[in-house]
């Protein structure tokens, strides 16, 4: 099976820029997009969407090393590690992939200040209210102490920078999402 990834990838970088460079179709957005002026940049998915895509995920992986140890964590007999839909098992899995969702979820932090971006139920997104800007900042802080804790493979600081993480996300939740369904953004 690695031999047909790696062929099919081969193939495509020598088909020329048309075939390997061919944009895919995004699915339509729950909300339309929105042109950001300064970049260029198209928002596509509404802030549930981003959360359940991107953060959520990244989050569970940052979550599990408190409990399981991710050098541990190895793929099923016969499975490929680069075709594993769980980031602990896959090709980079264990305590790097630890490492990934917390740079992930730092780098996303910045996604969550691209303006136009909407709450799945059409409302905008806070931005400029201060409290949205300090609850970005939390979860950026929170990442970069996630990934700090994850380089030292070490289960208690993973404790640590899990609690900051939770905390982090559950400041923004208490504020927003957890409000009357006119009120919240999700």
């Amino acid at each position: 099976m690695h031999r047909i990834v790696l062929a099919l990838a081969v193939m495509l970088s020598l088909s020329g820029p048309s075939l390997a460079q061919a944009p895919s179709k995004a699915p339509e957005p729950a909300q339309p997009a929105a042109q950001v002026q300064s970049h260029g940049m198209q928002v596509l998915s509404n802030l549930n969407q981003l959360m359940r895509g991107v953060l959520y995920p990244a989050s569970n992986v940052v979550f599990s090393s408190q409990n399981d140890n991710p050098a541990d964590a190895k793929a099923a007999p016969g499975q490929d590690p680069s075709l594993a839909t769980d980031p602990l098992v896959s090709t980079f899995g264990g305590w790097q992939a630890v490492e990934n969702a917390a740079l992930a979820l730092t780098d996303a932090s910045n996604l969550l200040l691209i303006p136009g971006r909407k709450c799945a139920n059409g409302v905008p997104v806070p931005m400029n209210n201060p409290d949205w800007l300090k609850f970005v900042q939390q979860l950026r802080d929170a990442g970069i102490k996630a990934y700090t804790a994850a380089q030292s493979k070490n289960q208690d600081n993973m404790i640590a920078a899990s609690d900051t993480l939770t905390e982090a996300c559950a400041n923004c939740h208490r504020k927003w999402r957890e409000k009357r369904p006119a009120e919240r953004c999700k």
